[in-house]
């Protein structure tokens, strides 16, 4: 049986999808997974050649791109579950060719990848990824179908956008983790900036927009649906607000570890307890909310969520506020991979 996944992602819609049901079927199989995303060669082109000669700083957040940010989200939910894994980014201008290469180098015996979204041959159309990894691999190629099947469905988008959400957070939380282990080390003082930038992702995105939507929406239509599920509701709403607090917490430490190193060991302390207590949030979302969620709610409910998540207090998906969080998140990961 397979032991070793090779997942290649494109941070498109069906990459969310993907990502689920790679990690699912890594878990069945008690396999190991390497998540894999492809850079463009911004420096092959003319415009990113000029780019690197006038503005060598723009130059470099835009050839590192939105790797990191892909592959951090997929860590996280390989994460979740205890599923052994590692993150890889090659750049080049042939993707089949590096997911081929990266398999190979890793020691993978099944690549796992998107048709996206398209049935049968027509999912083979020249010039697809898919289509040239299945046409020059010797490994076996498993293409799973994971828009348009689902498309009709109003529960896949939602729990799509609400697992893409907690990735993002997760991924978040894992680098404040970084920073705890790097302020109790004997290592170089850490830049502090990078801290207090994932805390104002996690004040600005989840507090504000992530946790609102989960209460009005999901909890609410759930706790209509399902009386047995009030106290955990109530449970994870009081969490929402231990999260904001503790993250208070966070900066007050922050602030005072910036005049005296000697707090480091707090700011550790504070970001630990929030990282525990967040993981645990996090996996009773998933592993309780949404499975009650997809019990006891109809087609009706899970549109108003689905709408609720893609447009929140003026931030519709694609909007500028909404890429903004985006970039911001990209930035981050960037951070945290250097």
């Amino acid at each position: 049986m397979y032991t070793h996944l090779l997942v290649p992602l494109d941070g498109s819609t069906p990459s969310i999808g993907l990502v689920t049901q790679a990690v699912d079927f890594a878990r069945s199989l008690a396999a190991r997974i390497t998540f894999f995303t492809a850079r463009e060669d911004l420096g092959a082109s003319g415009d990113g050649a000029l780019l690197r000669s006038l503005e060598p700083q723009d130059y470099a957040e835009a050839a590192a791109g939105s790797a990191s940010a892909i592959l951090a989200k997929a860590v996280a939910a390989a994460g979740a579950f205890g599923i052994p894994c590692e993150a890889v980014a090659r750049t080049g201008p042939r993707p089949y060719e590096l997911i081929l290469d990266v398999a190979a180098e890793q020691g993978c015996d099944l690549i796992f990848m998107a048709s996206h979204g398209r049935k049968g041959l027509k999912a083979m159309v020249l010039g697809s990824q898919t289509h040239k990894v299945l046409a020059h691999s010797t490994l076996p190629v498993l293409v799973a179908s994971v828009e348009s099947n689902a498309a009709g469905s109003a529960a896949e988008a939602a729990i799509g956008i609400i697992k893409d959400e907690h990735r993002a957070i997760a991924a978040v939380i894992r680098g404040l983790r970084q920073v705890a282990a790097e302020l109790r080390s004997a290592a170089p003082l850490p830049d502090l900036d990078f801290p207090a930038g994932l805390v104002a992702y996690l004040k600005t995105f989840p507090e504000v927009l992530h946790h609102p939507k989960e209460e009005q929406f999901l909890f609410a239509r759930l706790a209509a649906r399902s009386a047995e599920s009030a106290e955990l509701i109530a449970r994870l709403e009081a969490e929402h607000r231990e999260g904001s607090a503790q993250i208070q917490t966070i900066e007050a430490c922050l602030s005072a570890a910036r005049s005296d190193p000697a707090r480091y060991g707090d700011l550790a302390d504070a970001i630990d307890r929030f990282a525990d207590a967040q993981w645990q949030h996090l996996s009773t979302e998933e592993k309780l909310i949404l499975p009650a969620a997809r019990q006891h709610l109809d087609e009706t409910d899970w549109q108003g969520i689905a709408s609720a998540f893609q447009q929140n207090a003026g931030v519709r998906v694609g909007s500028e506020q909404d890429e903004a969080f985006k970039r911001m998140f990209v930035r981050l990961m960037n951070r945290a991979s250097a």
